[in-house]
């Protein structure tokens, strides 16, 4: 019996080891896109999910997106910003500016700042004279 607690201990620790392996935090893909909810012709991540189109703020239309994996301090991803210039969006800015982008076209202008683990898609509502 005292030779098969072992045996039952080692068994228990890799279940556990292969379990904590799994659940870890994965780099977001980059690989497949879809139009974001304020603004269908703007891509973002397939991966990226929202809970719901926030339209309180008076200055801009935005919508927050949780995509585990990212890193503010890494600013925008080089195949994100290929992704938004294939489908036809041109920066505003010739800088880098890390974390916070702002794109135009056709008169359309989205913001797209990045945070730990989330990023938002502005887009500054129209003002009514």
């Amino acid at each position: 019996m005292k030779r098969t607690r072992p045996l039952w201990i080692l068994f228990i620790v890799s279940i556990v080891c292969v379990m904590l392996v799994g659940c870890g935090t994965k780099e977001p893909a980059w690989d497949a896109f879809e139009g974001a909810l304020n603004e269908k012709s703007f891509p973002v991540p397939k991966d990226a999910s929202s809970p719901d189109r926030t339209t309180t703020n008076v200055a801009m239309d935005y919508v927050r997106y949780s995509l585990p994996g990212l890193k503010e301090k890494d600013g925008v991803a080089e195949p994100y910003l290929e992704a938004i210039k294939a489908w036809g969006w041109e920066e505003q800015q010739d800088d880098d500016s890390g974390s916070s982008r702002v794109f135009e076209k056709d008169g359309l202008t989205v913001h797209l700042t990045i945070h730990d683990d989330y990023f938002i898609v502005m887009i500054p509502k129209e003002k009514k004279t």
